[in-house]
């Protein structure tokens, strides 16, 4: 044998192996997704024995209507082929011929039946319909979560709580007047749609693409530059829907997205904000860069009505989650809404504050875990929440560094000062580090697990 028949040879052999290997793992997962079938609460399985039911009582109706005339010589010729094969082949061999070509023909027309609606409805999809319904069933039993903040901290919490609900609520402050958002508010008179889009964009459930594209923002072109797509859609649809509710909503649809986003507020809102060194600050964008010490915060109108769908998702609420995000800019301006902070305090349900991992120049420079919590008590006149999440390890001595040259530090938990507020602390693990950057950011997955933790243990 040459050298080349042989080495075609173990090439065949290998192949041949490969095969059988992906028989053997496929038949498995095979049957395994077969009894996901049997799992209860799919709803498909009583409609197909009700459908089967329908079959025979309008196969019984119609014998009686036309009084059995063709369904009796139907009936005697059945019984005569059945006596016929009966007394050819003993019923022991018949029967359970007959029982065993019976289920394979059932079987083999529902798992048709299935993968057709499968390729129907997911054709581009690498999931099974029964896991894609199984998730379906699982997330719309999740709890009524209300999510409130804003800018990055909000949409990073969003993104890992859509795996475990489709009952979610984010309510978003729309206080922003920097950016797109701020631009887009001066020019056309539209509330600022910046911090919206990031939500709907975590929360979307659509395909990736679609997403990107709300994301998308323009590098060039003469008024377009700096603009996100998202922005300029949210913007338009306000304008033909007639308000931001309607536009956000009709947005939802577009990309899919599990559970829902609301501003705060209809009205045009503008931050304001007095310093240690006596001077006041207007506009969001200007707070942060005026680098003072806060001491009080407002807004002007000042007593802005909340929208009624946000306080009805409060009331109805499981669990209400409160940040992350920035302390003045992003969390506080909800709180600013006094029938939003009044329904959040009325709350009978468990409330917990997301704390910042690290500290920011101009809102919260020096701030400790009790710091925070005083801001947000002094804005509410009382607690609004019964416990705060604080990262328990401190970032990497590389990232350490990065932040302490923009003089930010870690945010330090004075658990002493903590308790004598009568706040209950959650520890745990919360952080994502970029190694190449040094900046850190809540993960979403692990924070999202820690919150849905802590809620089934109370």
């Amino acid at each position: 044998m040459s050298i080349g028949l042989l080495k075609h040879a173990l090439r065949k052999l290998k192949s041949d192996r490969g095969k059988l290997a992906a028989v053997g793992r496929r038949t498995p997962k095979q049957f395994n997704r077969w009894f996901k079938w049997l799992s209860p609460g799919l709803l498909v399985k009583r409609w197909l024995v009700i459908s089967a039911i329908g079959v025979v009582l309008t196969a019984l109706g119609l014998a009686i209507w036309i009084k059995l005339t063709p369904i009796y010589r139907l009936i005697e010729f059945v019984s005569a082929v059945l006596g016929t094969i009966t007394n050819t082949v003993p019923s022991y061999v018949s029967g359970p011929l007959a029982f065993a070509l019976g289920l394979f023909l059932i079987f083999w027309g529902q798992t048709r039946t299935v993968g057709s609606i499968t390729e129907a409805l997911q054709p581009d999809s690498d999931r099974e319909l029964v896991d894609v319904l199984l998730a379906h069933r699982r997330l719309n039993r999740g709890p009524k979560i209300v999510a409130i903040g804003g800018g990055t901290g909000l949409s990073t919490l969003l993104r890992g709580l859509k795996q475990y609900s489709a009952n979610i609520t984010a309510i978003v402050t729309v206080a922003d007047d920097g950016g797109s958002s701020g631009r887009l508010r001066r020019e056309i008179g539209v509330l600022p749609p910046g911090d919206i889009r990031n939500c709907i964009a975590a929360l979307a459930d659509e395909e990736k693409l679609l997403t990107e594209l709300f994301q998308y923002r323009f590098q060039a072109g003469d008024g377009l530059s700096g603009h996100s797509f998202g922005n300029l859609f949210l913007t338009a649809m306000t304008e033909i829907a007639g308000d931001l509710e309607k536009a956000i909503a009709a947005s939802s649809q577009v990309l899919a997205v599990r559970g829902k986003v609301l501003p705060a507020t209809l009205s045009d809102v503008s931050l304001w904000a007095e310093l240690a060194d006596g001077r006041l600050i207007q506009g969001e964008s200007n707070i942060t860069k005026a680098k003072g010490q806060i001491r009080q915060i407002g807004c002007h109108p000042t007593a802005p009505p909340a929208l009624p769908a946000a306080i009805r998702a409060i009331e109805e609420a499981d669990y209400i989650i409160i940040g992350p995000g920035s302390l003045y800019t992003s969390v506080i301006p909800n709180l600013l809404v006094p029938r939003i902070r009044e329904a959040i305090a009325n709350a009978k349900v468990p409330r917990i504050y997301v704390c910042n991992i690290m500290t920011q120049p101009g809102e919260t420079e020096g701030y400790t875990v009790a710091e925070h919590i005083r801001a947000i008590d002094r804005v509410c006149g009382k607690r609004v929440f019964d416990a705060v999440l604080v990262q328990r390890k401190s970032p990497s001595p590389q990232s350490l560094l990065r932040y302490a040259q923009e003089n930010c530090h870690p945010v330090f938990l004075d658990r002493e000062e903590v308790s004598n507020l009568g706040c209950r602390v959650v520890l745990a693990n919360v952080m994502d580090e970029d190694e190449e950057t040094g900046y850190v950011r809540h993960d979403p997955h692990r924070l999202a697990r820690v919150l849905l933790r802590w809620y089934s243990g109370r």
